[in-house]
């Protein structure tokens, strides 16, 4: 089968980096976008999305007035990123971009496009210059950054530029013959962790279907083992889908599992997830933070409690969110992630444990909230997520992405 033309991909591409330039999640594009094309769509729009910052201040160095015309800004923005990161494609890429444009304004794409590989130098140079256009990340954001992570902020946004690591999740509870066998190039993390060379089409992944591996970032593999859970332990995973850490803590221990999600939509992916990996586990809809219209009265001995968070910690794989959020979001998702801990504290048992997770990489949503946490509650105890280490912050590198953990024990 013949591979669609690039064309195809670039205006696809394009109409999802639109979306998002209009203030709107990518998620009903990504549901109806061609199979054809959705792998090189993806790649492309997610790597414009990446370099936003950076493709717009190029941009508006290009165009001699802004453009009016959404689709084609958004095509030049793909095809500008495509091209600084691949400058071999030149020739195929331009033309492909024309394509793309139609009549209109093929000739404006035409132009702008060979006066950036005319200028390239010159204008790269320029966009080191610049911060946001240089560290691909708004200006608050890298504010907030410096503030929390003086000595590792430039890594941290520099790795939100890069494609996203691929982890699997070895499925102790089945036989891991596909696995075992398959000629998979990767480096062993951990016990039952494999963070491949090259990601892999999920459909290419041998003993995916199966329920023999699933894909779960390592870093996201570290909350159900510092949850220490046993046997016949009565768990809350809260804000549970799409069921990575559900099916993690399930495949380490036979446990009286209750999986919680607010969105109906979402809690169903977490059903298919424990069905192909032969798990089981109750299924409820319902807010966390509004125990009494789900919680059968029975406290729990563990919790899991992944709050709503910013995702600061995994924007390139969601990098949509550098443009959407805005500085004030990081406050509001504390004050939720405020009333989930208030709630979910009197539903577990004295001696039980919370595990408070996130994916950020913001004081204001990790160690302040704990912190604050703690100081409100006497009948809570912080124990070590490590060696000497009382909370676990983890920053996106080339093995995983970013989380934050704080193991608390209710004082018997």
């Amino acid at each position: 089968m013949n591979s669609p033309p690039l064309s195809r991909a670039l205006s696809a591409a394009a109409e999802g980096l639109a979306v998002v330039l209009a203030g709107r999640t990518p998620d009903a594009w990504l549901a109806k976008l061609n199979a054809a094309i959705r792998p090189a769509a993806l790649d492309l729009s997610f790597t414009a999305l990446r370099d936003y910052g950076r493709g717009d201040f190029l941009l508006s160095r290009l165009l001699q007035k802004p453009l009016d015309d959404v689709p084609t800004h958004a095509l030049l923005l793909v095809a500008l990123a495509r091209l600084e990161r691949r400058p071999e494609e030149a020739h195929t890429l331009v033309d492909q971009a024309v394509t793309a444009a139609g009549k209109r304004f093929k000739g404006l794409v035409n132009a702008v496009l060979r006066n950036f590989l005319r200028q390239r130098e010159r204008l790269l140079a320029a966009a080191e210059t610049d911060e946001v256009a240089r560290w691909r990340h708004p200006h608050w954001w890298l504010d907030a950054l410096r503030a929390a992570h003086p000595e590792q902020w430039q890594a941290i946004a520099a790795a939100g530029n890069t494609h996203p690591p691929m982890c699997l999740r070895l499925n102790r509870r089945r036989a891991l013959t596909s696995v075992a066998n398959a000629d998979i190039s990767g480096q062993r993390l951990g016990e039952g962790a494999i963070l491949l060379d090259k990601p892999l089409p999920v459909e290419r992944i041998p003993g995916f279907k199966e329920g023999q591996v699933s894909v779960q970032d390592w870093g996201a593999q570290h909350a159900a083992r510092l949850l220490d859970v046993q046997d016949g332990l009565r768990v809350l995973d809260a804000c549970a889908a799409p069921g990575g850490k559900t099916s993690h803590l399930l495949e380490l221990a036979d446990l009286d599992l209750t999986a919680l999600e607010l969105d109906a939509t979402r809690a169903r992916r977490i059903a298919e997830n424990l069905e192909r990996l032969g798990l089981s586990a109750t299924v409820k809809v319902g807010d966390a933070s509004q125990p009494a219209s789900w919680w059968d009265g029975r406290p729990f001995e563990r919790i899991l409690a992944d709050v709503p968070c910013s995702a600061s910690g995994v924007v390139r794989r969601h990098p949509d969110i550098k443009w959407l959020r805005r500085q004030q979001d990081v406050a509001g998702f504390a004050q939720t992630q405020v009333r989930i801990l208030v709630a979910l504290w009197p539903l577990l048992a004295p001696g039980g444990k919370m595990l408070y997770a996130t994916c950020s990489v913001f004081p204001a949503e990790n160690g302040e909230q704990v912190r604050a946490f703690m100081a409100r509650h006497p009948d809570a105890r912080q124990l070590p997520t490590g060696s000497d280490v009382l909370e676990l912050q983890l920053l996106p590198s080339p093995t995983h992405d970013g989380f934050y953990y704080a193991l608390l024990e209710k004082i018997a």
